[in-house]
């Protein structure tokens, strides 16, 4: 996964301290509530019903047991004992004061994660297929494009101030598990007939109160043009999206109202004055952020299909959990774990402070210190030996974690404002 070089880790401290002498103003009444309002959504932080709400940020779904421990002394020390996991892959805390966030965000930078464009008109979390990089199925791991899309979006001048907020998620399978057709700005990674690596791009979609498919605007994009095509869809968006009533700010209205053919034709033109500037992405750039998501050293296991035969004989709910959620990995000793947050009678995406650190030990011990948030608000464990899989089932039966749902009927995704 991708780590903080020197850079990001000056940036976040110094927003943390940015923010926080802008909370102490706000508790000490020197500015006003409105005045507070883009200082805080700059920073995750909602105005709910009942209180404010943080949102924290886990680039395309990513983490691993040192930030999950985190997240979990976070909701017992400030919040009610729980977390939020979102479809964005994110996490939310619903009862934190405001007095406490500065604290949480100089926790959160200690662990190298914040909140920073988890809120407001900008580019919000890029998602990715939540078993990239174990995917049998995938062409290419699309985290290292969505990491990309990250840095070239963080604080963006251009874009910071949108018409309203903007979605981009990226998928390297045939099966689309990203949902890619619900974001503004859908990618699917893909090879063309001659094996170079590109897009097929997808805009306007989303879902709310108007739901609406995306639609393809290019069949495929090289790799090495990935930024200066999304800033032309950006920049047409900025130009053009409305901004007199929120309830038709998306770039799906726009593309609905100027039609397909239309806001294509915008879009390449725009490109056409892009694409051999500044923003062409260099091949050694893209194989330093390839480096960062290297698979894990997955050595043998062959022990693992008996091991999982005599399993199934001894215990029905094992041989359903493992039938329901687990799925095939790239390395046949080894399979992804979903870690199902949809208990029944519990809240879905919701985990305890307890849970959220028994889980990371879980995964410390048996999957390669990696885990993964999905959109569809589960836990994933993308490396484990087929020969542990009976082993982490109990860990989990112990901690109230081993519904066998995953994308039944039980599995709802549920993203609840206060």
């Amino acid at each position: 996964m991708y780590r903080y070089d020197e850079f990001d880790q000056d940036f976040v401290h110094a927003r943390v301290a940015e923010f926080s002498d802008q909370v102490q103003r706000r508790l000490a009444g020197e500015i006003t509530e409105d005045q507070f309002r883009p200082l805080r959504l700059m920073n995750g932080v909602y105005l709910q019903l009942h209180a404010y709400m943080l949102r924290i940020a886990v680039p395309y779904g990513t983490l691993n047991s040192r930030q999950l421990r985190m997240l979990g002394h976070i909701a017992r020390k400030y919040d009610k004992g729980y977390g939020h996991f979102t479809t964005r892959q994110n996490i939310q805390f619903n009862w934190p004061a405001l007095s406490d966030i500065p604290a949480i965000l100089a926790d959160l930078a200690s662990v190298e994660m914040h909140a920073i464009q988890t809120s407001g008109n900008c580019i919000r979390n890029v998602t990715a297929d939540h078993f990239a990089g174990a995917a049998a199925d995938e062409v290419a791991d699309p985290r290292p494009y969505a990491e990309i899309l990250r840095q070239w979006s963080s604080v963006h001048p251009e874009f910071s101030f949108l018409p309203r907020k903007f979605k981009i998620a990226v998928t390297g399978a045939e099966r689309d598990r990203a949902a890619i057709q619900t974001h503004d700005i859908g990618l699917h990674l893909k090879k063309n007939a001659v094996g170079e690596l590109g897009f097929a791009v997808y805009v306007g979609g989303g879902q709310g109160r108007t739901p609406m498919v995306a639609k393809k605007i290019r069949d495929f994009l090289p790799e090495s043009d990935l930024l200066s095509y999304c800033t032309a869809i950006l920049r047409v968006y900025n130009l053009y999206g409305r901004r007199d009533n929120k309830y038709k700010a998306r770039i799906k209205i726009l593309v609905h109202e100027t039609g397909v053919e239309e806001i294509t034709r915008q879009i390449e033109a725009e490109w056409q004055e892009l694409k051999d500037a500044e923003l062409k992405l260099p091949e050694a750039d893209i194989q330093a952020i390839n480096a960062y998501f290297a698979p894990p050293a997955l050595t043998a296991r062959p022990e693992g299909d008996d091991a999982v035969k005599q399993a199934r004989l001894d215990s029905k709910s094992f041989s359903e959990w493992l039938d329901q959620n687990v799925v095939t990995h790239r390395h046949p000793d080894y399979a992804a774990v979903t870690i199902s947050l949809k208990g029944i009678g519990e809240v879905p995406g919701d985990a305890s402070d307890s849970q959220m650190e028994a889980v990371a030990d879980i995964a410390e011990r048996y999957a390669f210190d990696e885990l993964r948030v999905s959109h569809e608000q589960n836990l994933i464990l993308p490396h484990v030996a087929r020969a542990d899989l009976k082993a982490v089932y109990d860990a989990l039966v112990e901690i109230g974690l081993a519904t066998a749902n995953s994308n039944l009927i039980s599995d709802i995704i549920s993203c609840p404002g206060l």
